[in-house]
């Protein structure tokens, strides 16, 4: 319902939406600060510092900030980097903590103090902004509300596997159908943590960075609409990034993403439904907030099926509720067909994005499934407030298929103890459907095949790129 609901809006939204003219040579151009928050980025570092050097702004109104917690060679790379470009009248410079105190947050906070913008954009270290970024970005500020202007991501190297074929996959339904039809609907939304802007009063006004949580950027986003400010999703513009390409890489990311919603629902919704906005907003707002527990519905769900199969007939219990199940993956089959047929890969020829839309659709369903277990501990984490880490992705400046990370130095050596129990839960659904046929009884095969395929996937995957040294 709540993804149906936000296509609707999207829709409108595209129907009705009119660009922003960029900044010409004759306008007023705003000082910016640009923040670029990295830690152990050996290898993209330059490539990072070289690309955004070439933002097409005025010197005078720029100013670049390396923020560098860094505790390997990235340290004297990023050190050269910047004085290369500082000595070709760059303001920029190279802030670089030892200590690492409140992860990106505290990164970000500690910048604040001497950003001397009046809008502060934010880039990851693996986020390539078009020169144009800040000209084309920047108009979007066109109430003084709105507080936090977002780009959609688009994705450098989503050819590069079937596992970032997935992550784009699943990302384009985020930077389109959902973003822009929150915004459209007018619900709260979030600032993705980069690339995008923000006024430096709203960063302020909403009580600055914390770093109580993994996820600082919906934090922020939430507390800064609280207290009335609007963020602009801006589906037009976009910025290159780069997908992980090893599974350990992405598990973190969504371990950090799934435990960081949890962490900020436990925080801002008692906030959230004690405020006097309107139900809607708190609905939506709840419904954003929560959405990583989904995980633990899908794993328990999954879990407790097998034993279903036993006393089916026993207790005479119809299977009726699956149609049910079925509704609802048809309106999420919607939403990703229009985010990613209709939208994302409008350039291709009909035939392929049909075609591709018919593989990637059911495996991406399996490997959400086969995650289960792994984002159901992270969302339990958040939940009981146990805190960890900010684990960060590593980035490899892998974009071509043929290219190779098995000599990278951040590539993970060690399989961890949630993985075997992910092989565990492969040999139990390979059991349920050999149950099912021996019983005759196929209402759950359907459900247990994708469960298979996706632990299967995912433990493949995990010793395959586990060995690439060995």
């Amino acid at each position: 319902m709540v993804q149906l609901n936000l296509l609707k809006a999207y829709r409108k939204q595209k129907k009705n939406k009119k660009p922003l003219e960029p900044l010409q040579e004759e306008d007023h151009f705003p000082t910016v600060t640009i923040q670029l928050p990295i830690f152990n980025e050996l290898y993209v570092v330059d490539r990072l510092l070289d690309n955004i050097t070439k933002i097409d702004y005025p010197k005078d109104k720029l100013q670049i900030q390396v923020l560098d917690d860094s505790t390997d060679e990235t340290v004297g790379q990023a050190k050269i980097k910047v004085e290369e470009y500082r000595k070709q009248g760059f303001d920029i410079v190279h802030v670089h903590r030892t200590n690492r105190q409140g992860y990106k947050a505290g990164a970000l906070k500690e910048g604040m103090l001497t950003a001397k913008g009046e809008f502060i954009a934010i880039f990851d270290a693996d986020f390539l902004p078009e020169p144009d970024f800040l000209k084309k970005s920047l108009p979007y500020f066109n109430h003084e509300k709105v507080g936090v202007v977002q780009t959609r991501w688009s994705h450098l190297n989503e050819d590069y596997s079937l596992l970032t074929k997935l992550q784009a996959f699943q990302l384009n339904v985020h930077f389109t159908v959902e973003q822009a039809g929150r915004c459209e609907a007018g619900h709260f939304l979030q600032f993705n943590g980069t690339a995008g802007i923000w006024r430096k009063t709203t960063i302020y006004d909403a009580g600055g960075w914390h770093s109580d949580t993994l996820t600082e950027d919906l934090d922020l986003s939430y507390r800064a609409q609280l207290n009335g400010w609007k963020i602009n999703y801006i589906e037009d513009i976009t910025c290159p990034s780069e997908l992980p390409v090893e599974i350990y890489g992405y598990k973190s990311q969504q371990f950090r993403w799934m435990k960081g919603g949890a962490e900020n629902t436990r925080k801002l919704l008692p906030v959230i439904l004690k405020s006097n906005l309107p139900w809607k907003t708190k609905f939506y707002s709840a419904m954003h907030l929560m959405a990583s527990s989904i995980f633990l519905i899908i794993f328990w769900v999954a879990l407790l099926s097998v034993p279903v199969l036993y006393v089916m007939d026993d207790l005479n219990m119809k299977a009726t509720f699956l149609g049910f199940c079925l509704l609802g993956t048809l309106s999420v089959l919607s939403v990703f067909y229009e985010a990613n047929v209709v939208t994302c890969w409008e350039k291709q020829p009909l035939h392929k994005r049909i075609g591709n839309f018919l593989l990637l659709f059911p495996t991406f369903m399996a490997v959400s499934m086969g995650l289960s277990f792994h984002n159901s501990i992270a969302v339990i984490q958040g939940f009981r407030g146990r805190k960890s880490s900010f684990v960060r992705t590593p980035k490899f400046s892998i974009i071509k298929s043929t290219e190779s990370f098995a000599k990278n130095t951040y590539v993970i050596q060690k399989i961890d103890w949630k993985t075997w129990v992910e092989v565990l839960f492969l040999g139990y659904f390979i059991f349920a459907i050999g149950l099912a046929i021996s019983i005759e009884y196929y209402s759950f095969l359907m459900f247990h095949s994708l469960l298979m395929l996706g632990f299967g996937i995912n433990f493949f995957y995990s010793m395959r790129h586990l060995n690439l040294k060995g």
